[in-house]
C-alpha cells in the first residue's frame, strides 16, 4: 500500500539536527511500500535544500548527494487534481493551496499521509485521514 509523503518528512531526513518518530517510520515505510506526492513536491524539495545552502546549513555537494539518494526512493508524483476539493479543503481548514493539495491526494488515493506540519496533520485527521504513525 501506498502513502502520501510531504516535504516536511523530507526535510527532517535531510537535516542531521532533525529527527522525529514520523520522519522515521515514513523512511521505514519506503522499504516496502511506494510513496505518492503531488506535482509540487518535487519543488519544495529542492527549494528547500537550496535555502538551506545559502544560510550555510548545508552545501551543494550534500544537496547532490541528498537528491540522488532521494532519486532512489520508490516516490512517484501524482497526477494534478481537480482543483475544486483542492480549494474546498483549504477553505475549510485554513491551509495553504499546496498544503491542501496533500490532503486531497491523500483523499483520494485513500491512504495514510505523513507530514509534520501541525496544521495539516489536524486537518487530515479532521478529515478522516490516518497519519503515518511514530514513536
Amino acid at each position: 500500500m501506498a502513502y502520501v509523503l510531504d516535504a516536511s518528512i523530507v526535510a527532517c531526513w535531510c537535516f542531521h539536527d532533525e529527527d522525529h518518530p514520523r520522519a522515521d517510520a515514513a523512511l521505514e515505510l519506503l522499504d516496502n511500500e511506494r510513496a505518492i506526492v503531488p506535482l509540487h513536491w518535487w519543488f519544495e524539495v529542492r527549494n528547500a535544500l537550496l535555502l538551506s545552502e545559502r544560510r550555510g546549513r548545508t552545501t551543494e555537494q550534500y544537496t547532490t548527494h541528498f537528491l540522488d539518494h532521494l532519486e532512489r526512493f520508490p516516490i512517484d508524483i501524482a497526477a494534478l487534481p481537480n482543483p475544486a476539493p483542492v480549494l474546498m479543503l483549504a477553505r475549510r481548514h485554513r491551509l495553504t493551496f499546496y498544503d491542501s493539495a496533500y490532503l486531497e491526494l491523500a483523499l483520494r488515493e485513500r491512504v495514510t499521509f505523513a507530514t509534520l506540519d501541525h496544521a495539516l496533520a489536524e486537518a487530515a485527521l479532521a478529515e478522516g485521514v490516518e497519519l503515518v504513525a511514530g514513536g
